[in-house]
């Protein structure tokens, strides 16, 4: 029987690691579960990214070596306490600045707290490190051995992410979308050649489905989303501190015709990028009406459709998305949350997105826009008596690509 990696490194966590982890970390047995099943294969994945990015497996043969002493399934229960022990985080050397960003993923898939989640993934990063150190010494492996064995545990690796948990949004997210294109090649190009054909029709599948499902997590609004007052709001908050701008990290995003966008890392403009590169198409229209992209630097003047001018950035940047993707298409949707009467609401979300579609025909990219839908508080989650913090998250303008 063929090795295999995945394995290997999940079978360190028994059902004593995850008894003592939900006691630990004060979390329920199940949640530690899911967060494990998605951070095995997630930790793999940046390894796999490592070996593409850096030409060979020194680096992960390094961090191998001193990660396989400790990550017996006698000692992994050691990096319970990392992060007041002061145990090695092995996580830091797989995904470096992404980190962040990789434990909120694993974090919102699971239902376990972020300190959890960081824990978990740091747990799963020194069992995946001392599976393939394990490996690499009982087969007297280089460096470049450790990079054609973990390009040969690929598919195991990449099948392994959770349908939950998507493949997209962990190459996105983690800066992996490289090896995204790379997986995918590599399947469109197994097909072509007739070889094992539906296994890799079924990736791509999987793949793709992965991307959207994420985009928009299990339901219509994003916990990102841009605080927008609703008819029954009395004063519109400060306009940074409501469109969530304070304290996010700056970037610039790269359009395919060379013009470069001034955003923030996992925004709008970051995210509809990263989707429209994808082939999305093959969605099909249907799946395509569950992805939706949230505004986040979008706000209104108090009970009106007028929009404020330090939004129209932020408007301007979304059509430069378009024309750079000139066969792309788009439909606006407007939501509110459950404050207020239902009917005005209604109205409202519905004036708001037609405003922005029209602020879009302005910068000249109406014909990408399909249509322009109010939706008031249909989708809200939170009841009118939630608090503030809750009932923000349903207030939005979004965008959903269309075909």
């Amino acid at each position: 029987m063929s090795f295999n990696l995945i394995d290997s490194a999940q079978s360190l966590f028994n059902n004593d690691y995850i008894s003592k982890a939900a006691s630990s970390l004060g979390e329920g047995e199940d949640g530690i579960r899911k967060a494990l099943l998605a951070a095995v294969p997630t930790s793999l994945a940046g390894l796999l990214h490592k070996t593409n990015a850096e030409g060979d497996g020194s680096s992960i043969l390094a961090l191998a070596g001193q990660a396989l002493p400790g990550a017996g399934s006698g000692n992994i229960a050691d990096t319970l306490g990392s992060a007041a022990s002061g145990v090695k985080n092995w996580a830091s050397g797989i995904f470096g600045d992404k980190l962040g960003s990789i434990t909120q993923l694993i974090s919102r898939f699971s239902g376990v707290k972020e300190s959890t989640a960081a824990t978990i993934v740091n747990s799963a990063s020194a069992a995946s490190l001392g599976a393939v150190g394990k490996y690499a010494t009982d087969n007297n492996l280089n460096a470049a051995g450790v990079k054609s064995f973990l390009q040969g545990q690929k598919d195991s690796i990449l099948s392994a992410l959770p349908s939950g948990l998507n493949l997209g949004s962990i190459l996105s997210m983690a800066g992996l979308t490289a090896l995204g294109s790379k997986v995918i090649q590599s399947v469109e190009t197994d097909v072509k050649k007739g070889s094992n054909w539906l296994i890799p029709l079924l990736i791509i599948v999987v793949v793709i489905a992965l991307i959207w499902y994420f985009v928009k997590g299990c339901g219509k609004n994003n916990a990102t989303t841009a605080p927008a007052d609703t008819a029954a709001t009395a004063a519109m908050p400060d306009t940074s501190a409501s469109s969530g701008t304070m304290g996010r990290e700056s970037m610039q995003v790269q359009l395919p015709n060379g013009t470069t966008l001034n955003a923030f890392k996992g925004g709008i403009e970051d995210q509809l990028v990263t989707f429209l590169k994808t082939p999305y198409k093959q969605l099909g229209a249907d799946s395509l009406k569950n992805v939706w992209f949230d505004f986040d630097n979008l706000n209104f003047e108090t009970g009106s459709a007028t929009i404020a001018p330090q939004s129209q950035v932020q408007i301007d940047n979304i059509a430069a998305i378009l024309k750079a993707f000139p066969d792309s298409k788009i439909k606006i949707g407007g939501y509110t949350d459950n404050t207020g009467d239902a009917a005005a609401n209604m109205k409202l979300s519905s004036d708001r997105a037609s405003a922005v579609k029209a602020a879009l025909e302005k910068d000249g990219v109406g014909s990408q826009i399909t249509d322009a839908e109010g939706y008031g508080s249909k989708f809200a989650k939170a009841p009118a008596d939630a608090p503030e913090t809750d009932k923000v998250k349903d207030r939005h303008i979004s965008v959903s690509p269309r075909l």
